[in-house]
């Protein structure tokens, strides 16, 4: 064990911990099993990389430009801040997430996860320079591991590194399943089924419309997550901890995002009004917001596939791949688990759609305290909308079975079928021709031989799909 100790005092910590005291008080303080996302603390690690390299860049040029004036406290070792990067690889590659103990809900407006992280990778570097864990008089996780940056810039700008490369994962995810839904508008264009409204028969259709209309609101989504990009790439690295900049190097403010963007391939964008970029974070309720869009559309799929696929009445028109046992006591019993799971994930997200809404206007003049629960369920949306189109896609759309024969019978017996006639025999024939329909049980064409409304080689020619499924009718229709 070693004994580490900051202005509070002092406390106890493993040997071979990479974290620090910092992290041990803030694992006391916020007792929650909720773990900090790993792509946030990865996306940390970059950033912190980013900072490193650019630090090394400045030594460079002020020594260049000026031999021999005294540099910044922190610069006495250049050498320390390879070893930094070098550790901040490990971090940005996912390693060492075990000794980030700070959990996802807690106060301080992210102090905790950042000074965590700056223990992870200052004992890291103490290691690699030959030094064991807690050697601070060597490398120190403020001085060197925290020089130039704040928690207020440096854990925001990771979240939104961390959220566009979730947004790369969302938005082929959605594309993917657009693409589906658009085979399958495809393969079942002239298949007739019934329309509903108001969860009652309407009027004739088809599949093709119905899988068409799923994959243009896809469509919008996908559109809708490529904007997201915009919103979001404005980061206030180099801002310091209210976007002034004070006590930080001109020279670090206007290059350290240049560093950042090179390293992560993303288009990251130094803010031009630092002091904005930290306080306000509409763009991640604006984010949000286009998440939620994206739910209720994968909502309204996974319901309607559900509702189709129901043995409430007679046959289901589409049957859903069996995927698990439904039943611990009734055999053979298979529950549409993956339209569920769908819909689930779809209230998760609206629910945090609440709380980054609430927290974002909690901001108290220069600063939200509340960025890591907000970056936490912004984060954990990005990953259940990727899993649910996912899953609907490959789990319930790959192996989808439309019984498009047993559909089109059920049309015929539809009194919904008659709303088709109305130009040729009136409005009051076609209800008449329901009623018959209804009281003898039977469909259009044997109520039409009955009732001799419409010629039957015209009736035949208006029940083809082609007929039905226009857009429309013209006069010459008529004739």
């Amino acid at each position: 064990m070693r004994e580490e100790k900051d202005f509070l005092g002092k406390m106890i910590v493993p040997d071979d911990a990479l974290y620090g005291i910092h992290a041990l008080r803030a694992a006391q303080n916020f007792p929650v099993s909720l773990p900090f996302h790993e792509e946030w603390y990865r996306a940390m690690g970059q950033v912190k990389k980013a900072c490193y390299q650019c630090i090394v860049a400045f030594h460079t040029a002020a020594v260049a430009r000026y031999p021999g004036k005294r540099l910044p406290a922190g610069m006495e070792d250049i050498s320390v801040f390879t070893f930094l990067d070098e550790a901040a690889s490990e971090v940005a590659d996912g390693k060492h997430h075990d000794h980030f103990i700070v959990p996802a809900i807690q106060g301080g407006a992210g102090t905790s996860a950042n000074m965590n992280m700056n223990e992870i990778l200052c004992n890291l570097a103490l290691k690699k320079k030959g030094h064991p864990p807690g050697s601070y008089q060597f490398i120190d996780p403020s001085i060197h591991a925290n020089l130039f940056q704040s928690t207020n810039d440096v854990v925001p700008t990771a979240l939104k590194v961390a959220v566009m490369r979730l947004l790369e994962k969302l938005e082929q995810s959605v594309n993917l399943l657009r693409s589906q839904m658009e085979r399958l508008e495809t393969s079942h264009r002239s298949d007739l089924r019934i329309a509903y409204t108001q969860m009652q028969q309407a009027l004739p259709s088809s599949y093709g419309t119905l899988f068409g209309a799923y994959s243009d609101a896809l469509s919008r989504d996908w559109w809708r997550i490529s904007k997201c990009f915009e919103r979001i790439k404005v980061v206030n690295l180099g801002g310091g901890a209210t976007g002034s900049g004070m006590a930080i190097p001109r020279f670090f403010i206007m290059e350290v995002v240049s560093y950042l963007q090179r390293l992560t391939n993303l288009p990251v964008t130094r803010s031009e009004n630092h002091a904005d970029t930290t306080q306000n974070l509409d763009a991640l309720v604006e984010v949000h917001a286009i998440l939620k869009a994206n739910a209720v559309n994968l909502e309204k799929i996974a319901s309607d596939m559900r509702l189709l696929s129901a043995g409430l009445i007679g046959s289901p028109d589409i049957s859903l791949p069996g995927k698990q046992a439904g039943s611990s006591i009734m055999p053979g019993k298979v529950n549409p688990v993956v339209p569920e799971f769908v819909i689930s994930a779809s209230h998760k997200v609206y629910s945090n759609d609440v709380l980054i809404s609430g927290l974002c206007g909690q901001a108290a003049l220069d600063l939200n305290a509340y960025l890591p629960v907000i970056g936490h369920a912004l984060i954990d949306s990005l990953k259940l909308l990727t899993g649910a189109a996912e899953s609907l896609g490959s789990n319930l759309l790959d192996n989808l079975v439309v019984h498009t024969k047993d559909a089109a019978g059920k049309l015929l017996k539809s009194t919904s079928i008659t709303t088709a006639l109305i130009p040729y025999i009136d409005y009051q024939n076609a209800t008449r021709l329901a009623l018959y329909m209804k009281e003898h049980g039977c469909d259009v064409v044997t109520a039409n031989n009955a009732m001799k409304l419409v010629d039957h080689n015209k009736l035949t020619e208006l029940l083809q799909p082609r007929n039905l499924l226009k857009l429309g009718y013209s006069l010459k229709d008529l004739s």
